[in-house]
C-alpha cells in the first residue's frame, strides 16, 4: 500500500520497492534523508522542519522526515498499523509510524527528489497548530500502551 503525493516524480516509486528495498517494513519518502533534492518555499521548509524536530523530540527520535507524503507499506504491516490509527486529522502519518515503530517494524527513510507543490493542501496559518496537538495525542497514547 503506498501514499502517493504528486510533489515527488513517479520516477521515485523504484526506490521503494524490492529489489532496491527488501527488508524494510515500511518504507518513507525523505526530504532531509542525505541524497535528496528538494525545491520548497523557504517558510514551507522552516515549518517543516520545525514540526520535524518536534516529532523527533515528542514521539519519534531519529526519523528526519515524517511529513513527506510518500509512504510504503508492506502487507503485514498495513494490516497491524492501520486499524490502530486514532488520528484523522494531518498527523496521521507521524501516528502510523509511531505504531510501526512500537510494533517493532523496521523503517526507512528514502531520499526523494521533491518540487513544491502550489496546490498543497496544508495551511501554514491553522495547520501547525492541529497537527502539535495531534503529536501530543500520540505521545500519550504511546506512554499509555494504547498502541499495543
Amino acid at each position: 500500500m503506498c501514499d502517493v503525493d504528486f510533489s515527488m516524480p513517479v520516477e521515485e516509486l523504484g526506490k521503494f520497492l524490492p529489489p532496491a528495498l527488501e527488508a524494510a517494513d515500511v518504507a518513507i519518502g525523505s526530504r532531509e534523508a542525505a541524497g535528496a533534492d528538494v525545491t520548497d518555499p523557504w517558510r514551507r521548509r522552516f515549518i517543516g522542519r520545525t514540526f520535524n524536530a518536534l516529532t523527533r523530540l515528542l514521539v519519534l527520535p531519529g526519523l528526519r522526515d515524517t511529513q513527506c507524503g510518500f509512504k510504503c507499506f508492506t502487507g503485514a504491516a498495513a494490516e497491524m498499523i492501520f486499524p490502530r490509527l486514532t488520528v484523522t486529522g494531518l498527523g496521521f502519518d507521524v501516528e502510523a509510524l509511531a505504531i510501526a515503530r512500537r510494533g517493532g517494524l523496521r523503517i526507512v527513510e528514502v531520499p526523494i527528489v521533491w518540487r513544491h507543490d502550489p496546490d498543497s493542501r496544508v495551511r501554514l496559518g491553522a495547520d501547525p497548530l492541529g497537527m502539535a496537538a495531534d503529536l501530543l495525542k500520540i505521545r500519550r497514547h504511546l506512554r499509555r500502551g494504547s498502541y499495543d
